[in-house]
Parts: C-alpha cells; structure tokens; sequence
C-alpha cells in the first residue's frame, strides 16, 4: 500500500535577541507567565509590527542551506484563525499567493542515500503557549494562555510529500536539526525551539495532519500508528477523512482533534502594516559569504582526515559532539584515534533518552582536554586499551585527568626490562610443563604471555614481554 508522508518543520531562531515584530526578549523561558510581552505581540489595538531584518537573514541562510531559491521580494500575509493562544486572532506569516513571496523556495535536501524537496521556507511568529491545568489536553478542567512565546521569530520548513517510511523522515529530521546547529542560528536543545507536524495518506486518499508531537522519535512512533490506523480503515472500505489529529504520548495512539482547514479558510491578504521587502541579489551574495561551514563539508573535512564515513557521520550529527572532537585534535593531534574513543567509548556512557533528545555529553564530566590526554596515554603505551577504558569510567564520574589516575592507581604499562624479567622468571617457574611445551611448540609462547600479563595485572608490555619470552625458551 502506498504511502505519502510531508513535513511542516517548525524552527525558533534562538540565536536572535528580540521577537520578530517588537523588542521583547526572543528568550522567553525561565520568565514568569505573560511577563516577557508588550502591545505589539499582545496584538493591542493601534500598535505596529517592525520587522526584525536579523530574522529575515537568518531565515536566508537556512534556504540557502536547504538548496532554495531566495526571490528578490518577500512579503507578510496575515493567517486568520481563531484561536486562544493567538492574541491578534491572525499569525503574520508568510505565503505564496502572488507569486513567490516566502523566504525560500523550491528546494532539495539529500539526508543518507535519499531526498527530499523543499516546498517552500517561511518566516513567521510563533503563537503563544497554551498550559494544560491538569497535565494534558483530556485531563485539563481548564487552559491557562501563556503569551511569553507569541511573536518569537520562526521558520517554517514545508517538504513535498516525498517520504514514505518514518525512519526516513527520523533521519531527515536529524539532518534539518545539524544544519540550524551548525549556522548557528537556533539551539535545539531548548524545548519546544524546533517542533514537527506532519502530514500522511495512504493510497491516494485524504490527507491528515498529527500536531502535538513533542520529539523526532515521538514523530516516527506517531507515523506508524497513523498509517496502520488508515491502513485498516482502507481495507474495510472505511473513509480516511480529512483532519488534524493529536499525538497522544502516554497512549501512544493519535486522536481526532478538529476536521482540516482548507487553505481558503484562513483567508490570507497582504499584511498592510509591513510593506513588501526588496532583497535583490546582493542580499543573497552576502549571505552566502557569511554562511558557516554546513554539515556536509564538514563530513567530508572529517572524512579527509581518515576517519570513515559512519564516524563523521556521527560527529556531525551533532554539532556539540563534533565541535568536541575538532577541540580534542588541537591539542592532541590523533583523529581517528580521538574520533574512535568518542563514538565507541564515551557514547556509552550517554544515557538513551538524553542522546534521543540531542544532549550527548551532559552530566559527564569528560572534555576534549581528557579525550586528548587518554589517547596520548594509549598511542604512548603508557597504558593498554583496556585499562584506558576502565581509566575512562572513571574520568566521566571524576572529571580528574586520565595521566592523573593512570599515575595514582599504578596503571602505567610495565615495560622497564628488569621488572619484565622477574615477571616471566615467576611464570616459568611456576609453569614448568608449558615452558616444556613452548620448547617444542613455539606458538605455545602465547599461553606463558597471557600468565605475564595475569601476573602483571595486564600492565606489562606484551610485545617486550613475549621477546623475553622466547629469549628465555631459546
């Protein structure tokens, strides 16, 4: 059965200081309930919207990332709807309705071995926050309307119905989220800056829309339900009707929330108190002279550096873990050997629900510094690899440098000729028939390496080790 999958991704520009049309603060959480507001993103009669022009260049640079064509002029519609947590009753937004208008368009985003086009980018203000008293939409008595929220500046990400698995749009979803890292322009490990509806037919019928989805994985859980659910009402020749439906997360099931608006029904016009904004082409020659490195070349810059395709990759994935590993190699100049103990190893000390939620490396107390200096140990032979990862436990709860431990709990490898000797003397003389069954069989040799080595404690050098091993035998 086929199925088509589109995305509306939404993304809060946290790198900028005020609101999109008036001075508040863009930060707006930790701020006690409706403080971080004024007239204008109250919507109170007679106030006037200034455009923020920081906002509409940070909206450039992701189309310019996102493959789009920027128009030489853009405008504002108004979207008119009725709904508590928006104060004017209409959302300044942006629309295609003569001609292309919207800060980007027509676009195209290639995530692993696939693609995915980009319908369109817009700028818009995000609505306030509505505040269930009971936790949640069906237990709530009442809603209360937090207005800090309305007016942030927000790019709407719009893809052509070109998905069909969710893991695919899991996956293209991680790729939108290390692109804004990496221009800098929003933190997305702040709730609710970037956000994802998403829209699923099957076999050609209506489309619904899912709202109310609070993580990537919550996006692909939410997908599959729904395409099952419509899967079944298809073969019972039950209509799929057109409507917006909640992501219910402690049931893990979508619910009929309202039937789907038509475009006609938010009946768009001309925003007439923000006149239309001539960009011309040097506004995009600009912004492409200021654009960060993207993830992309920053793959490739990692891959360069002989590290596979699968671990920058992962680095790049996220820009804190990648910014980490660029950190890490200043001061130890060893890639693959850093990029390996951060994938392989430090990863596992992440819990799963924080590295699901983007935040690799918080509550540990390693840093590049310590990543450095654990693997000048191990490429050294000051320590062996594994004694660096039991040393690497205990730098993530600590945060003491790994030399400083290694040196504290005597765990430097042996390699000083005199101890080394006493060490395989022991074994000798402990294991007499072996050393009789080396003599004949010098592969047997390994089997009094490995007594050293439990002798030692796994610090002894093995390969200075095993040459004094068949010194001996011979």
């Amino acid at each position: 059965m086929e199925y088509m999958i589109g995305l509306e991704i939404h993304c809060q520009l946290t790198g900028l200081a005020s609101k999109l049309f008036c001075p508040c603060a863009c930060n707006y959480r930790g701020s006690e309930p409706n403080a971080n507001t004024c007239p204008v993103c109250l919507g109170l009669p007679g106030t006037l919207p200034l455009l923020n022009k920081k906002a509409v260049e940070f909206a450039g640079m992701i189309s310019l990332a996102l493959g789009c064509r920027i128009p030489d002029e853009i405008m504002f519609y108004r979207k008119n709807y009725f709904y508590p947590d928006l104060p004017k009753n209409f959302q300044l937004t942006q629309y295609n309705a003569y001609g292309i208008t919207s800060i980007g368009v027509d676009g195209k985003l290639a995530y692993g071995e696939k693609s995915a086009r980009i319908r369109r980018v817009q700028l818009e203000e995000d609505p306030g926050r509505l505040v269930y008293e009971g936790g949640s939409m069906e237990k709530s008595l009442y809603t209360l309307v937090d207005y800090n929220r309305a007016g942030v500046p927000l790019v709407e990400i719009v893809t052509e119905p070109d998905f069909t698995d969710p893991k695919d749009v899991r996956d293209f979803l991680n790729k939108i989220t290390s692109i804004v890292e990496h221009l800098g322009i929003c933190d997305t490990n702040l709730e609710g800056a970037v956000r994802c509806d998403a829209n699923v037919s099957v076999a050609g019928g209506n489309r619904v829309e899912i709202k109310n989805v609070s993580s990537f994985a919550d996006v692909e859980k939410a997908l599959r339900y729904e395409m099952t659910r419509q899967k079944t009402m298809v073969s019972r020749d039950i209509e799929v009707k057109a409507e917006t439906r909640h992501w219910d997360d402690a049931r893990k099931v979508t619910k009929e929330s309202r039937s789907k608006e038509e475009e006609q029904d938010y009946r768009y016009f001309p925003e007439p108190d923000v006149p239309s904004i001539e960009l011309g082409g040097d506004f995009t020659k600009s912004l492409q002279r200021s654009m960060p490195e993207l993830p992309d070349a920053r793959k490739a810059r990692f891959e360069s550096m002989g590290l596979t395709p699968h671990v920058a990759a992962v680095l790049i994935d996220n820009k804190g873990l990648a910014d980490f590993f660029e950190s890490a190699i200043k001061m130890h100049n060893s890639p693959k050997e850093i990029a390996n103990w951060l994938v392989t190893d430090l990863m596992g000390f992440v819990d799963e629900k924080e590295k699901e939620a983007g935040h690799y490396l918080s509550g540990i107390k390693a840093g590049p510094a310590h990543i450095a200096d654990l693997a000048k140990l191990v490429e050294a032979g000051t320590v062996n690899r594994a004694t660096a990862k039991q040393i690497l436990a205990q730098v993530v709860e600590t945060g003491e440098m790994p030399s400083d431990i290694a040196k504290k709990t005597q765990v430097t490898r042996i390699d000083d000729a005199g101890a080394l000797a006493q060490a395989v003397d022991a074994v000798f003389a402990a294991e007499p028939s072996a050393v009789a069954d080396a003599k004949k069989n010098p592969a047997a040799a390994n089997f009094l390496l490995g007594k050293v080595m439990q002798q030692t404690k796994g610090r002894a050098d093995p390969k200075a080790a095993l040459e004094l091993i068949r010194k001996k035998l011979a």
